[in-house]
């Protein structure tokens, strides 16, 4: 399962719950506004028809997005002291500095929970990837978009 999407049973719920409310719900609802705008007449000037099915066609892809990820889903549970041990894994809180002295911590999350602004990084970004694995006082460089950074882990808890 090498494009497995790694997440908690929290976000594995929460995926099966947004699924079940746009194959549901807003499906219904969808096929209604649909019904009703083509009533309206003319489908070839009938902007709230076409409004409706670009909406409808946003609506299928969001919902094909999630039966993949739920295909790929791979369930990991984070130990109550994540990174037991020492080494950065999943749902581990691990300080860093980089090569001018800043420190930065990062938490190890899913891509569903990620928030960067927060130091939540996904699991599958390019940080959290060069970290994985690594024990307290490790380095790495990892490659990203603006250019290369060299990553010392600090501490791993």
């Amino acid at each position: 399962m090498d494009d497995a999407t790694l997440m908690t049973a929290a976000d594995l719920e929460a995926l099966h719950s947004e699924l079940a409310e746009l194959e549901g719900p807003r499906r219904r609802d969808m096929a209604e506004r649909i019904k009703t705008a083509r009533e309206w007449g003319d489908l070839k000037e009938n902007s709230e028809y076409h409004d409706a099915k670009n909406e409808q066609a946003h609506l299928e892809t969001r919902i094909a997005s999630l039966r993949d990820r739920l295909a790929r889903a791979q369930v990991v549970e984070v130990a109550p002291q994540a990174g037991a041990g020492g080494v950065v894994g999943f749902g581990s809180v691990v300080m860093v500095r980089d090569e001018a002295g800043r420190e930065q911590r990062f938490e190890i999350v899913s891509s569903r929970s990620a928030a960067p602004g927060a130091g939540q990084i996904s699991v599958e970004s390019p940080v959290a990837k060069g970290l994985l694995g690594l024990h307290a006082g490790e380095a790495v460089s990892i490659t990203l978009p603006r250019g290369t950074r060299r990553l010392t882990v600090v501490s791993v808890a």
